[in-house]
């Protein structure tokens, strides 16, 4: 059985949510016109989040800072972001796409991996079923998808990047050739800036050239763990799998790719307290615990790093997690180097409850444990954003975001 994998991306995600919101309330569309998504203009690294079509013709960024767009487009409209939107919006999204596909591997609040594989007979034709994919989402969510279908998930995702909105395209292996190898490197999945520009100087302007060089000679120039992967990746190869969470439950993971760089360790706590929020509470739901935490970063000129802990004793507890991942951090990150992603895991899990007895109970841990309690009953029965922690508040207030 030929594998069938799609890539489902939600276009212009912060922004489309914010409009789709203000049109069913009779509000203009923001859509159409020049408007960002952006952090508080009163505070000193307010940046652009999301932006409209129209506002990209002024040459605005995501990403860039809030004064220098207002220097590109003194009207721009702006708008404030809403995380319980986003939550809410990314959940109906995935929803939909539950309705068409026996795997649905959700990657971030706005991409989702679909494998469609042994599919034939419900929806004979790929192209077919992913505008109907396409389509449900836009009538009766009200926002537009991107949808790349291709026989590897690294494929189906370049797919989905191609001309944006409201498209579907397939990236197959016969047309690699006229699709993937005419795109500039720096195009290709995971080439990041610094990468781009060594392969670039060394005349490696094409995808296509990438996969033609010498592996022994691309090894040499960025290293062998990374040349591998490229050398896979501009050819087309790509077998991880698509997980479904169920599956994916040996191990709770979460990351962010941050819209504004992380410098400090005050606005990293914030980051890592959003992600560890989210991992642990998942595993509290499965009663579950981890004996090994991880902390894994991206600084802005994309090199990956990780670090973890294996425990004596496993957790579940949110505040004994974010204090290992927070020395975890200060060991791993020098501070001279922003990073642009933060990652945490909580991994070789147990389902064991059972303590190690002790004549002197831990009273820290317990009153943490029935905060931990009394936090997942309230998002359980009226919805997770409905109750937040102080640290989540001051990041927002800040203006992070990913995207």
């Amino acid at each position: 059985m030929q594998r069938l994998i799609y890539h489902v991306d939600v276009n212009s995600a912060f922004l489309s949510w914010e409009a789709t919101r203000r049109v069913a309330n009779g509000q203009s569309d923001l859509r159409l016109v020049p408007s960002a998504i952006s952090g508080d203009p009163q505070k000193r690294h307010g940046v652009i989040l999301a932006k409209s079509i129209p506002a990209k013709a002024y040459g605005i960024r995501t990403g860039e800072p809030l004064v220098s767009a207002l220097r590109k487009c003194p009207t721009l409209l702006l708008a404030p972001p809403d995380r319980a939107l986003y939550h809410k919006m990314s959940e109906a999204f995935v929803a939909v796409l539950r309705e068409f596909a026996p795997v649905v591997e959700q990657v971030s609040v706005d991409e989702c991996y679909l494998d469609m594989s042994g599919m034939e007979r419900i929806y004979p034709d790929p192209t077919t079923a992913a505008h109907l994919i396409k389509d449900a989402v836009r009538d009766r969510l009200g926002f537009t998808v991107n949808v790349g279908i291709a026989r590897c998930k690294l494929l189906a995702k370049m797919a989905s990047d191609f001309e944006k909105p409201d498209r579907v395209h397939t990236l197959f292996d016969e047309e690699i050739p006229d699709k993937l190898w005419t795109l500039p490197v720096r195009e290709l999945f995971t080439v990041g800036r610094a990468t781009a520009q060594k392969l670039e100087g060394q005349g490696i302007k094409t995808i296509g050239m990438l996969a033609a060089l010498d592996v022994s000679l691309l090894c040499a120039m960025i290293g062998e763990k990374q040349g591998l992967q490229l050398h896979a990746f501009a050819n087309g190869r790509d077998d991880s799998p698509v997980v479904s969470e169920s599956e994916a439950a040996k191990g709770y993971s979460n990351s962010v790719t941050l819209s504004e760089n992380v410098t400090t360790m005050a606005s990293a706590h914030g980051v890592l307290l959003l992600l560890i929020d989210s991992a642990a509470s998942r595993m509290r739901g499965d009663g579950a615990r981890a004996f090994c935490i991880g902390v894994s970063i991206r600084s802005d000129d994309f090199k990956n790093s990780s670090h973890q802990r294996k425990l004596r004793e496993p957790t579940d507890v949110t505040a004994e997690i974010l204090e290992i991942a927070e020395q975890l951090l200060r060991e791993l990150w020098d501070r001279r180097t922003p990073l642009r992603l933060i990652g945490v895991s909580l991994t070789m899990i147990t389902r064991e409850q059972a303590e190690q007895v002790s004549l002197f109970p831990d009273e820290r841990r317990e009153r943490r444990r029935k905060i931990d309690h009394a936090v997942d009953t309230i998002r359980d029965r009226f919805g997770k954003a409905t109750i937040r922690r102080a640290a989540q508040l001051e990041a927002d207030e800040d203006g992070q975001d990913a995207e």
